[in-house]
């Protein structure tokens, strides 16, 4: 049964960041040292930016008109070790909204811990991949994500 402050810590999150993915550690996501490795907080970050991407409509206008995301930067900021076994809950949400990037902003809950293990940041661009070249973020991924951060969207 979870305890109270790993409920408040998931609360927060879920209040906080409008997509927020359940991911099971694996034993292979950890390294010599025994715990998770550094790149696996990325890949954790990935899916759940991924996630955000599908909700905004983002890979779906990527299809169509060849602009897209792509990562520019992205950086982490490790609190507490992950081990297996643990579930953790991955949060993104989109902080900055330019004309052409926006910031995206992750937080990594521990089951186990109860706690904030990561946090961390990355530069998503938006990208003509027909021309090679940044484009404007499309107007209805602009829109899909004002409503998702306001919790408009499903």
């Amino acid at each position: 049964m979870p305890d109270q402050d790993e409920r408040d810590e998931r609360a927060q999150l879920e209040s906080e960041f409008p997509v927020v993915l359940e991911v099971p550690v694996a034993w292979g996501d950890m390294d010599s040292m025994a715990h998770v490795n550094n790149i696996v907080y990325f890949r954790y970050f990935e899916s759940a930016r991924m996630r955000y991407f599908e909700k905004v409509g983002f890979l779906e206008e990527m299809r169509a008109s060849g602009i897209g995301p792509i990562l520019a930067s992205t950086e982490c900021t490790f609190r507490k070790p992950l081990t297996y076994p643990d579930t953790i809950w991955v949060g993104a949400r989109v902080g900055r909204v330019e004309s052409d990037d926006f910031l995206m902003e992750y937080r990594i809950v521990s089951r186990k811990l109860g706690k904030i293990a990561t946090h961390g940041q990355g530069l998503v661009v938006s990208y003509d991949y027909r021309n090679g070249r940044r484009a404007p973020i499309p107007e209805s991924v602009r829109n899909a994500v004002t409503a998702l951060e306001r919790k408009d969207a499903p």
